[in-house]
């Protein structure tokens, strides 16, 4: 079995502030308003040579007023479920509640082991109130700690990685490919991933701004392995209103930019709006690889040609961002989802491909001959020859006389070119001009 932490609690009591520590990473957002954290959130850790996975939980709570309530509660069990030490987190600043013992009825159950953690434990009394957390009789010990300065972590972890049989594996996701789900609120991210996988991964309802932190699942299609990104949804500044919303864009900018492939979702019932093409932007100029998905499409009344003039709309106002894949689909429908990561499978393996020197130049020195660039004050360009280079995303080098004198749009002819001889569909194309 992987070592898995599981961090249990009810609202408020600091579990994402102590998953943040333990990852090293100020990764789950966190605020005094309960109910912040909904979905399951992992991240990996290391302690005296003993790696890891950490998952964060929303609180756990019954008959409160929170629409997530229940949805939140099954998140929990499943991170029950799935780790091998549940890490109970308590709150000795307002001490043991009805609900705590509730909740350690329910871990009793799980036949896990449990390791209590008092937090907020900053100052001495606060620390001896960590003592009345001993009537949960859950483990042989309660930790007091604090999340938000670190103390007391130490002798916790020292008892948790003492139960893991071997020092597991340090970053099993490390060389995994890294699909982003992007798009505005509402348009389906969450129900696209949950229909991927088969299972309820995120919290789906029609409230926009469910999901809050970026949430990675693990992902294996066609011999395929891949890490999904579930991100919230990406509002213009202007209409972003407190700081959880705010945190939210921040980890989705993120997300984006720490991924191989961004796939945006549109909603075909409302085509493309101007926030689609910021965030189409942000991807193309992070030069990541991106697949555009039309959702909804169940929704649209339609002929056998109007997903051809919707592509052709929708590709004549992003361009020259408009190089991208277009998949109609619908999740509620499944509906051509699995086509989306055929999509995406081709774009990561245009992601990596290399093409020769020699039949590069067979190709381009031709087309560059036949058409040279323009004149500038006079001067004659002469490109000599070109190259790729080995970076993250397809990348030339041509080599001229006079780089300094390269017009952007014969460097946009150059891209073109290279595109319709190389393909790399769903990619940017980055080309610059050097003296030889």
């Amino acid at each position: 079995m992987a070592n898995i932490v599981a961090i249990v609690g009810r609202p408020n009591v600091g579990k994402s502030t102590l998953f943040n520590r333990l990852i090293e990473s100020r990764v789950a957002i966190t605020d005094n308003m309960p109910g912040v954290t909904r979905d399951r959130h992992y991240g990996h850790a290391v302690w005296t040579e003993k790696y890891f996975t950490v998952i964060d939980t929303g609180g756990y709570v019954v008959g409160s007023e929170d629409t997530f309530e229940g949805a939140i509660r099954e998140q929990v069990e499943i991170a029950i479920d799935e780790s091998s030490v549940v890490l109970f987190v308590v709150d000795t600043m307002t001490g043991l509640t009805d609900l705590d013992k509730e909740f350690a009825n329910i871990l009793r159950r799980s036949k896990k082991p449990v390791f209590v953690a008092a937090n907020k434990a900053e100052t001495f009394e606060r620390h001896q109130t960590a003592a009345e957390f001993y009537e949960l009789g859950l483990g042989d010990e309660v930790f007091p700690i604090s999340g938000a300065d670190g103390s007391g972590t130490g002798e916790l972890l020292d008892a948790i990685v003492a139960k893991f049989p071997d020092s597991g594996e340090e970053n099993p996701n490390e060389g995994i490919p890294r699909i982003a789900i992007l798009g505005r609120p509402n348009v389906g991210k969450s129900s696209f991933l949950n229909a991927l996988t088969g299972k309820d991964r995120s919290i789906v309802t029609n409230i926009a701004g469910t999901t809050r932190d970026a949430i990675d699942t693990h992902y294996r299609l066609y011999g395929k392995d891949f890490i999904l990104t579930d991100t919230a949804g990406i509002r213009k500044k202007a209409k972003v209103h407190d700081n959880i919303e705010f945190y939210s864009t921040l980890r989705s900018i993120k997300a984006l930019e720490n991924s191989d492939i961004c796939v945006v979702l549109l909603d075909a019932s409302q085509g493309l709006e101007s926030q689609d093409v910021s965030i189409i932007a942000h991807a193309h100029n992070a030069k990541k690889g991106i697949v555009l998905m039309i959702n909804k499409w169940d929704l649209v009344e339609k002929d056998s040609k109007t997903a051809d003039k919707m592509k052709k709309e929708i590709l004549e106002r992003l361009a020259p961002m408009n190089y991208m894949p277009v998949v109609f689909a619908s999740v509620l429908e499944k509906q051509r989802i699995f086509q989306v990561i055929e999509k995406v499978m081709e774009v990561y393996e245009n992601k990596t491909k290399k093409i020769t020197t020699s039949k590069l130049n067979e190709t381009m020195l031709p087309i560059i001959e036949n058409t040279p660039p323009p004149m500038l004050k006079g001067k004659q360009i002469k490109i000599k020859y070109c190259v790729q280079v080995p970076t993250p995303s397809p990348t030339f080098i041509f080599f001229c006389n006079l780089p300094q004198y390269v017009q952007d749009s014969y460097a946009r002819f150059l891209q073109n070119k290279l595109r319709e001889n190389f393909g790399f569909e769903g990619l940017p194309i980055t080309v610059f001009f050097r003296t030889k």
